[in-house]
């Protein structure tokens, strides 16, 4: 990175403060529950998990969330919830996190997706989730809706869709969704479920990793970079969207954009560090690309600054979000030297 451009971001970073980015999809409930090995359980061949500490996060659209407050936007939160105490855990910690829980929709009949994890020497044991996608009714989706419309009318500068697979995002409300957006020129972002992956078309920026880009596109994964980018040329003909980033893990990210007839591809390396979990990395990387992209930055100027994000991020244990000084001590790390 020159100083020029290190001074360019600093500037998008410095704009960041009270944007409101509306964030609309699939939230839940994070549990870590963390503790020590030391034996093998005589009546399975499983270890024996000796708990030291539990602790909650906010996942999923939540943690897209708390990642946009972390960087000092004002995130309009848009989603279902069940009328239960995990509910009121989420509103409190969302709280904490300086995001709004009031336009959220509580469902009685439905229930708070909990996904807990247990996690013994720095390596996830298992995870086990509670949650009843069927339950979430039409009449829970249509509320949000209205929510999201509330928000956009109130002024964003950008939509996000979480989209986990989990009863909110379905061909109508993603239409729906878009829709709205599409109407008050608010530009989408997309982090996408595979299954609804071609759904998203003429979105502004859809952001899957290389598995998820794979199978959106129902073909078998191949290695390499060249593959990389005759996948992403392939799903800018399919979707027609305006940008796509494929993240690549340790390989970095690949940004497509669109100049004159053609599609150009730019990989994004990243450097190498030790990784503990790359849990939310992803919710991460979206959010710092729409909050920088409402802030003024180009289509490559965000999607450096999504890489210097996830770099942090990836470096943290559980579900984490990095600060506006955290990302630019990551850029300050990439500068060349005179």
């Amino acid at each position: 990175m020159t100083k020029a451009a290190f001074k360019r971001l600093s500037a998008v970073a410095a704009s960041f403060r009270g944007r409101r980015i509306a964030v609309f999809g699939d939230l839940m409930l994070d549990r870590y529950v963390k503790g020590t090995v030391k034996r093998i359980s005589p009546e399975a061949p499983v270890p024996v998990v000796r708990v030291t500490s539990e602790s909650a996060v906010c996942g999923g659209a939540a943690n897209v969330a708390v990642n946009l407050a972390a960087l000092g936007a004002e995130p309009q939160l848009l989603s279902v919830t069940g009328r239960d105490p995990a509910a009121q855990e989420l509103a409190s910690l969302l709280s904490a996190a300086g995001v709004s829980s009031s336009r959220l929709v509580a469902d009685p009949g439905f229930s708070t997706i909990e996904k807990t994890r247990v996690i013994a020497e720095h390596q996830q044991v298992v995870r086990f989730d509670r949650e009843q996608p069927s339950l979430l009714g039409h009449s829970a989706k249509k509320a949000a809706l209205d929510a999201l419309d509330g928000a956009l009318k109130d002024g964003c500068g950008a939509l996000i869709l979480s989209d986990y697979g989990k009863g909110l995002l379905e061909p109508a409300t993603i239409k729906a969704a878009v829709s709205l957006a599409a109407s008050r020129r608010v530009p989408v972002f997309v982090d996408p479920k595979v299954e609804h992956f071609q759904l998203y078309r003429g979105v502004d920026c859809i952001t899957p990793n290389t598995s998820e880009a794979f199978g959106g596109m129902r073909l078998t994964q191949r290695d390499g970079q060249e593959a990389a980018e005759e996948l992403g040329k392939a799903i800018m003909r399919k979707l027609s969207c305006r940008t796509l980033l494929v993240t690549q893990g340790e390989h970095g990210m690949t940004l497509f954009t669109r100049r004159g007839g053609s599609v150009r591809p730019e990989h994004i390396p990243t450097r190498a560090r030790e990784v503990f979990d790359v849990t939310g990395a992803g919710d991460t990387v979206i959010s710092t690309l729409a909050l920088a992209w409402a802030a003024g930055a180009s289509p490559e100027e965000a999607a450096a600054a999504a890489n210097f994000a996830a770099g942090v991020v990836v470096a943290k244990l559980g579900t984490a979000s990095v600060s506006v000084e955290e990302l630019l001590e990551s850029a300050r790390s990439w500068l060349q030297p005179a």
